[in-house]
């Protein structure tokens, strides 16, 4: 694993900073890309002495992000890896009553800058065949999610794109996988509007933490398992799904997540 370097999207908090950790104290070196540059820097000092770690300031919000980060470490001559596309963000409640301007960003960040990153660094991989794509989605992949349908919408593209490149690059020395987690405890969901108290369905739906998760993601990326999903219970409650009407999952989930939004 020596001289392996993993660049990491979202890596200032959540399963992207719990992902950096395991992968420093595994050996590996590590381009850490976010928004928050002090939180990055924070992050640097968690380090096992020894680890190289780049930060890399970036906002993939923005149109031209993703190949500028690109552009970027082919300025520094750094070769990646390992690809981790964590970076993403949801909203919560009524589509038609939610601000536009965000959904239509979190298209761009969850779907379009995803799908650049992949294109940018997957086409350099495959031509030394050599290299690792994770992409992470969501369990709420698997299923349309009223009062969260932009977001849902978004990871199930993020299955579908992902399980195709796979087949696409597995003759071109790229393997590529993806990361289904369940609810976690990140920023993430209090970003989304879930609060500590809010906790409807625990033993169905647990709140699994970044650490578990990331360790669990890490060692089935490294078995080359295509769909990763943490948890006993997550890979059960998407095995149930297959079997439920999709009208009755359907109000299911809008239930779920109105109690959430406060509908």
């Amino acid at each position: 694993m020596q001289n392996q370097t993993v660049l990491i999207t979202g890596a200032s908090s959540g399963i992207g900073k719990a992902m950096a950790i395991v992968f420093a104290d595994r050996g590996f070196d590590l381009i850490l890309v976010a928004r928050n540059t002090k939180k990055l820097r924070e992050l640097q000092t968690q380090f096992k002495t020894g680890t190289q770690s780049i930060v890399m300031p970036c906002d993939l919000t923005k149109a031209d992000a993703a190949q500028n980060l690109f552009k970027a470490t082919q300025k520094r001559k750094l070769r990646v890896n390992i690809l981790i596309n964590n970076a993403a963000y949801g909203s919560r409640g009524h589509f038609s009553e939610l601000e536009q301007e965000r959904e239509a960003g979190q298209i761009h960040l969850n779907i379009r800058a995803l799908t650049q990153l992949c294109h940018f660094f997957g086409r350099e991989m495959a031509q030394r065949r050599s290299g690792t794509i994770l992409n992470v989605g969501s369990i709420a992949g698997f299923l349309p999610g009223p009062s969260m349908a932009t977001y849902y919408a978004t990871k199930a593209y993020v299955q579908s794109f992902s399980m195709a490149l796979r087949e696409e690059m597995k003759n071109k020395g790229v393997q590529v996988s993806v990361l289904c987690p369940g609810r976690t405890e990140t920023d993430f969901l209090r970003n989304a509007g879930v609060t500590t108290e809010d906790r409807s369905l625990p033993w169905l739906i647990p709140i699994d933490s970044a650490d578990h998760v990331a360790r669990y993601a890490i060692e089935k990326l490294f078995a080359g398992t295509p769909v990763i999903i943490p948890g006993f219970r997550n890979r059960l409650l998407v095995k149930i799904m297959q079997f439920i009407p999709a009208f009755i999952m359907r109000k299911i989930t809008m239930r779920m997540n109105s109690q959430h939004a406060g509908k």
